[in-house]
């Protein structure tokens, strides 16, 4: 099993930024894929950014792409969501995910392993 507690969120001016940490239990944290997700009041959870296990592989959601930068730290066993140049459309509640499978990055259905979420709200 993997327990997942997020950290790092907070009220931030737009142009901003924010560094969102996630850490995991479990001996086997490394070898999984790890997921940032958001969810904005009245709207779905959509996907933010993963990276693979091996972490040489991340992937993003066009909307930030450029500005939003996932890393992780194996020996920690923690999962990093860098957010620059913030904007008010990035107010959310953010999730850590992770899972065993590789691959289908963005499907919120594949993570089999969920954090409780940290606020991140942008003024604009």
């Amino acid at each position: 099993q993997v327990q997942l507690v997020e950290s790092g969120g907070g009220l931030v001016q737009a142009g901003g930024s924010l560094r969102l940490s996630c850490a995991a239990s479990g001996r086997t944290f490394s070898t999984y894929t790890k997921g940032w997700f958001r969810q904005a009041p009245g709207k779905e959870r959509e996907f933010v950014a993963a990276i693979s296990g091996s972490g040489g592989i991340t992937y993003y959601a066009d909307s930030v792409k450029g500005r939003f930068t996932i890393s992780g730290d194996g020996a920690k066993s923690t999962v990093y969501l860098q957010m620059n140049i913030l904007k008010s459309e990035d107010t959310a509640l953010y999730y850590c995910a992770a899972k065993i499978q590789y691959g289908n990055w963005g499907q919120v259905h594949s993570y089999n392993y969920w954090g409780q979420g940290t606020q991140v709200t942008v003024s604009s």
